[in-house]
């Protein structure tokens, strides 16, 4: 199996662990010192802990769930044998405490081959246009 098509398959995994609601494999997902940048939140987040403490606080106090997730329109870049760039459009069924809503996305995540696993090491997230 060539890199694009293990990108590929990390990438794959990471959105339906996320579809599917499976937070602590979805997190499996990321290196510990992963940074996140969204558009609904005023800053970076500078590890994955970060992003946890944040997912919590979403469901907690906003009674976040996600429902289903679908990715579309794949691309990957292979930078170098260790380094590789995925971007797609995701459309996303969410639950929170204002009932469920669909949101339109676009995702650049960069994956990191770190022994024989390719694991996220960053994630930018914006509204599509």
């Amino acid at each position: 199996m060539d890199s694009a098509e293990q990108v590929r398959n990390a990438a794959n995994l990471l959105v339906d662990h996320f579809s599917a609601g499976r937070v602590k494999d979805y997190f499996a997902c990321f290196t510990l010192d992963a940074d996140f940048i969204f558009y609904t939140h005023p800053e970076r987040l500078a590890s994955r802990a970060a992003y946890e403490e944040l997912w919590k606080t979403w469901e907690t106090d906003f009674g976040f769930k996600v429902n289903s997730c679908k990715s579309s329109n794949q691309a990957i870049k292979i930078v170098n044998s260790n380094l590789a760039i995925f971007t797609h459009d995701v459309t996303t069924s969410i639950t929170n405490n204002d009932g469920t809503d669909t949101v339109r996305e676009r995702e650049t995540i960069v994956f990191s081959l770190e022994g024989d696993r390719w694991l996220a090491i960053h994630e930018h997230l914006s509204p599509a246009s």
